[in-house]
């Protein structure tokens, strides 16, 4: 090219000043949402028709300018959505975030690191690693624990199996069994079916009064499977279940896992960062005596979604489990092979490759706040199903299904004059009308066959006022809707 000919422009490159435009525009979002989100309803969601309407478009040939794509972003995507991070957002398991992290997730994108191995990643895998460290320390496991950051609990679980397969069975085995209680995540069963278990090897535990694995009841399918011949291996303990906050027995788990040569994996994906504060270490004592354990940092570590982790006793298990072998042919992996080093490959940790710097994030905001601050964010979630939970007694209207632990209470209405089958019926329409009204969100789950309220207010600025003010709205449903029933007797 001649040195007076004029430099083309590169594909998908906006100038310095378009590039400004744009973050500036968009950051300006980001805080708007933060300082704006507590006026917002928590959930709302369109039909399929209305967002065919105002969303679907052909491949675009052309262009379209930023500001037009930033307003549709702004009016229809983000407003049409469960605002899991709303303070009043009590359902399911809530994702609060912070700004700070947000900031983090922006970065991580912007500078594209690439987080598979130490070659591409030292420093990033370093960070990584110090993260693992401090977690690790937190839940009690030993120096030569670490782990991986990862998607969330689904792929923490899933990847905890294979390495507790690969190690304990040697790889696939048709007669090895793993149990774990009928309260369990579902994630779990979904990701022993992918990993090729079938039913019979998947053996759901009964639980106790108090939703908890019933270890006697565990004793016993272990021995029965041993009888018939198949292979028990693994244990799945919960830190904190999503439906009522239960801690299994950790202790006692322990102690069978170790008689039997079982391997103990503590499924805490909701629960275990409470370890952090002293209530939660209360509650999930012996949490440090499992073989591997799912935590999830975008629940109550307050970070955006997508981040979970999976800690291992003995990390150098995760590496025959996932290393790469000779006969697969990763012959574009020859140059990092000559420089590989021991324990910071990500890619022999997990099933991926190709990973991006996920914990930059969570790395930014416990640096920038303090793990103190974390522990008061922590503590809201415990004061607050505690405030629910008295509230409820209170009032005299409500019975307490299972009590406030790990910040999670659920509820019935005690629907005097009314069945079963009609409470039932009521706590669904309950929910409907809370949902309607979108000053809170509150689901329900299923409890020993019947549905029940569940509410979990973990988001830091959650307030006690507000929390009051949603167990009087759901009161004044519930009245309603129980006096419409009467009605029709």
């Amino acid at each position: 090219m001649r040195p007076d000919m004029p430099t083309p422009t590169a594909p998908l490159q906006l100038s310095r000043a378009d590039m400004q435009a744009l973050g500036e525009r968009a950051l300006a979002m980001v805080i708007d949402h933060f300082e704006s989100v507590r006026s917002k309803h928590t959930t709302t969601t369109m039909s399929r028709e209305e967002a065919v309407r105002l969303l679907h478009t052909p491949p675009p040939e052309s262009p379209t300018p930023t500001s037009e794509l930033l307003e549709t972003l702004a009016s229809t995507v983000f407003e049409n959505a469960f605002r899991a991070d709303h303070p009043r957002f009590y359902a399911f398991v809530p994702s609060p975030s912070n700004f700070v992290s947000a900031v983090g997730d922006f970065l991580m994108s912007g500078h594209n690191v690439f987080a598979g191995h130490w070659l591409a990643s030292s420093a990033a895998s370093q960070i990584e690693l110090t993260v693992l460290e401090w977690l690790r320390a937190a839940c009690g496991l030993p120096e030569t624990a670490s782990g991986i950051f990862v998607s969330g609990g689904s792929m923490a679980n899933l990847s905890a199996i294979v390495v507790a397969r690969e190690t304990r069975l040697g790889g696939h085995d048709p007669a090895s069994v793993v149990y774990y209680s009928d309260q369990t995540h579902s994630s779990m069963s979904k990701g022993l079916r992918v990993l090729g278990f079938s039913q019979r090897q998947r053996r759901a535990v009964v639980t106790d009064a108090d939703m908890r694995l019933d270890v006697d009841a565990l004793a016993a399918a272990i021995a029965e499977d041993h009888a018939n011949g198949l292979r028990p291996f693994c244990v799945v303990a919960n830190a904190g279940t999503t439906n009522t906050g239960a801690v299994d027995p950790l202790h006692a788990l322990a102690d069978l896992c170790a008689r039997e040569g079982l391997w103990l994996h503590v499924d805490g994906a909701y629960g275990a960062a409470a370890v952090l504060h002293p209530r939660g270490a209360a509650a999930l004592d012996g949490l440090g005596r499992a073989d591997s354990i799912t935590l999830d940092p975008h629940k109550w570590l307050f970070q955006p979604f997508e981040l979970g982790c999976l800690l291992v006793r003995d990390a150098r298990l995760m590496k025959l489990a996932f290393r790469v072998e000779e006969d697969d042919h990763a012959d574009y992996l020859a140059d990092i092979s000559r420089h590989i080093q021991d324990d910071v490959n990500f890619f022999e940790r997990g099933i991926q490759l190709t990973r991006s710097f996920k914990v930059l994030k969570l790395w930014l905001s416990m640096r920038a706040f303090g793990l103190a601050e974390f522990r008061r964010g922590i503590g809201v979630g415990f004061e607050l199903a505690d405030v629910a939970h008295a509230w409820l007694i209170e009032s005299g209207k409500w019975e307490i299904v299972t009590p406030s632990q790990m910040g999670i209470v659920t509820f019935r209405w005690r629907g005097v004059g009314l069945s079963a089958h009609q409470i039932d019926a009521l706590t669904a329409r309950i929910v409907d009308r809370l949902r309607e009204n979108g000053y809170a969100t509150v689901m329900s789950t299923l409890l020993h066959g019947r549905p029940a309220l569940r509410l979990c207010p973990i988001h830091p600025a959650a307030t006690r006022e507000e929390l009051t003010a949603t167990l009087e709205l759901l009161t004044g449903f519930a009245e309603a809707g129980a006096g419409e029933l009467l009605t029709r007797l």
